[in-house]
This record gives C-alpha cells, sequence and structure tokens, in this order.
C-alpha cells in the first residue's frame, strides 16, 4: 500500500532584509499510496477511510519528530492529497477528511480548529499548497501560510500523495495584527 514516505524541514533564517530570530520552521511528513480505486468507479470509499486514520497518526507523529519538538509545541497544521490521472478527487476527500484528523490532532496534543486542507488532481511531480492555521484558533493571522510539497516521481496514475505539515511558529515576522497566540482562548476553534 505504502511506497514511499519522506519529511522535509523548512526553516527560515531571513525575510526580505530582516533576520528571522529564532528561524520559523515546517515540516512536511508525505507518503506516497496505491490507489485501491483508480481506475473505477465505487460508493463505498471506506477503504481509503480507514487510509486515512492510518496516515493521520503515522505522517503527523512523523512530522512533530522531524521538528524535534514535543507535540504540544506544534502551533499550526494543515493537510493535503494530490490524486493521480486515474483517480477521483472523492479520493483525496475519502484519505482527508472523514478520519485522518483525530490521530493526527492525538499527535499534535489537542487541535481544537479545523484541519485546512487542499486536494487536486495531478501527474508525476504535481506540487500542492498544504494550507496553514493555528491548530487551536483558526483567527490567529499570524499563522495563515501554507507549505509547497511535491515528489518527483509521484503520484503515478494510480497512486495518491498525502501529506501533513507542522509548524513550531507562524509566518517569518507577522505584523498585520489579529488574535495573538497568547490571546487564544482555545475552546471553539476560532479564538
Amino acid at each position: 500500500m505504502i511506497r514511499k514516505i519522506f519529511t522535509i524541514v523548512e526553516e527560515t533564517h531571513r525575510e526580505g532584509t530582516e533576520a528571522v530570530k529564532p528561524a520559523t520552521r515546517k515540516a512536511a511528513a508525505i507518503a506516497v499510496i496505491d490507489n485501491p480505486f483508480a481506475g473505477r468507479h465505487a460508493l463505498d470509499l471506506e477503504d481509503l477511510v480507514a487510509i486515512g486514520a492510518m496516515l493521520g497518526g503515522l505522517l503527523g507523529e512523523r512530522a512533530v519528530h522531524a521538528l524535534g519538538i514535543d507535540p504540544g509545541a506544534v502551533e499550526s497544521y494543515g493537510k493535503a492529497a494530490i490524486v493521480g490521472e486515474d483517480g477521483e478527487l472523492e479520493h483525496a476527500a475519502a484519505i482527508l477528511h472523514p478520519k485522518l484528523g483525530a490521530p493526527f490532532r492525538t499527535a499534535v496534543e489537542k487541535g481544537a480548529a479545523l484541519i485546512p486542507s487542499a486536494k487536486k488532481r495531478g501527474g508525476m511531480g504535481a506540487a500542492i499548497d498544504v494550507p496553514l492555521g493555528h491548530k487551536d484558533a483558526a483567527f490567529v493571522r499570524s499563522h495563515f501560510d501554507a507549505m509547497e510539497i511535491r515528489v518527483p516521481d509521484a503520484p503515478r496514475r494510480n497512486e495518491i500523495v498525502v501529506a501533513v505539515v507542522v509548524t513550531d511558529s507562524g509566518r517569518p515576522l507577522p505584523r498585520i495584527g489579529g488574535l495573538t497566540p497568547s490571546e487564544i482562548i482555545g475552546k471553539d476553534g476560532l479564538r
């Protein structure tokens, strides 16, 4: 089922002309999996839902580990999938939406806010921007961001690329106002 898994860590030390101290860091954990429904329409996508549940925990833990932080220190998160040519967008939705979230939230300790997501169909080497938002409060503007990911040899026609991203901070040098992390109440996922 899984052809490959890898992680990417991105550190930003300068933004424009300014130093970023400490550096902002993002980590993506990515899996390339077989699509059991490639090339055929199926009403019951439960097999992909189960795969999403498994990948939420596996990839979430790997992304947190890549940053070398405690799960509770994760500040923002996001998820995305690219379906190969013989798949449907609904195959990506089946992985990302029904059950991936709960184990991903366990991997990052809490996560009251919705997990931003993106999905698309593409061929080998297709890129996708994984949208990011604060894990406990959607209105924290400093954490509206994204991380671009791509796998040079995926997805093949019958594959799906699944990615989760976590950060230990917001954007580099945020300054557009809004709710700050210190003002988060964290009960409704919004503030």
